[in-house]
């Protein structure tokens, strides 16, 4: 095929992604050891998951059950998913789609589990009675230093949980919106048009995430040191770690292979060479944080100390003027 420059480029170049049985043929030596080494750390992932969701309904308190699993699902899900959308390029959307959808609520679950770790809600606000939130926070305010400081509430309380919570669900919103759009020819990935669905859903959800970001950000500034002892602070880095990763690495890698500075390689297309060079990448670093993870959460689960009146260092909070 000619494209004008008597350059001459392969079909597949400018074809959609191959079948799973395609990818199979053409495997070589180095190929099925790279794709079999990832699948059995997708399934190693997700047993240790497994395990550890058994562990956690027999040692955990009730209230921490579901939050604990939900959290620790994220890295071995996405892993999953990613093993999917490796040997079926085909399905790399709609695997990606639902490990965002996941991660999502993973967002939300994150907020909660904190609050349950200094006893829930009512405790929470016994203990920051005094105290007040400080918002200058990223992702959104980070350099906002003027901002003033909000007494902490019950609305207060709130409105953080909401902010995350309208990310769970409107994420799924858009998801299933996207399908249906999809399916009628008006979603597609490469088309970065203004009359296209994707340059009008994508950087919505984007604002949607970082408002949903925000308050967990909020919430673990102020609950960091009182959760030292539980291991807060790496939790909350495998976090974001995997946001950074499942998110901003997946959108870097797909941008360049639609702008071509990842080449095609037949049977894939640039695009979908993009995808799956995404795809096997999280499979690897999504076993790593799984293991991780594992040793953050496997530990007692005993009740957090009462705080002391006098010491605000448990918290770092700011305490409210003309109060005790």
């Amino acid at each position: 095929m000619d494209d004008g420059s008597n350059q001459t480029i392969d079909a597949s170049c400018k074809d959609i992604p191959p079948l799973a049985i395609e990818i199979i043929r053409k495997l070589d030596i180095f190929g099925i050891i790279l794709y079999s080494v990832l699948t059995f750390m997708a399934t190693v992932s997700m047993l240790v998951f497994i395990e550890e969701c058994i562990y956690i309904y027999r040692k955990v308190p009730a209230n921490k059950k579901s939050v604990i699993i939900w959290v620790n699902g994220a890295a071995p899900v996405i892993g999953a998913m990613s093993c999917l959308g490796m040997w079926i390029p085909r399905a790399t959307m709609f695997t990606d789609m639902t490990s965002a959808c996941y991660f999502a609520i993973v967002v939300f679950k994150f907020l909660i589990l904190m609050l349950e770790e200094v006893g829930g809600d009512k405790a929470f606000l016994r203990r920051a009675e005094r105290h007040k939130l400080k918002i200058s926070t990223g992702p959104c305010c980070c350099c906002c230093l003027c901002l003033p400081h909000v007494n902490i509430t019950r609305r207060s309380l709130f409105l953080l949980k909401l902010g995350s919570f309208q990310f769970a669900l409107l994420k799924i919103v858009f998801t299933i919106l996207s399908i249906v759009l999809y399916t009628n020819g008006n979603y597609v990935l490469g088309d970065m048009s203004i009359s296209g669905a994707v340059m009008w859903i994508n950087p919505f959800v984007g604002i949607l995430t970082i408002i949903a970001l925000w308050p967990v950000a909020i919430l673990f500034v102020h609950l960091r040191t009182a959760l030292q002892t539980l291991k807060i602070i790496p939790k909350y880095a495998m976090y974001q770690l995997v946001l950074i990763l499942s998110q901003l690495q997946t959108a870097i890698i797909n941008i360049l292979a639609v702008t071509g500075t990842i080449a095609c390689t037949p049977p894939f297309s640039a695009p979908a060479r993009g995808y799956m060079m995404s795809q096997q990448l999280l499979i690897l670093e999504m076993f790593i944080i799984t293991l991780v993870t594992r040793l953050l959460y496997r530990r007692q689960y005993d009740p957090l100390p009462e705080e002391d009146i006098n010491d605000n260092e448990n918290t770092k909070m700011v305490p409210v003027h003309g109060s005790a």
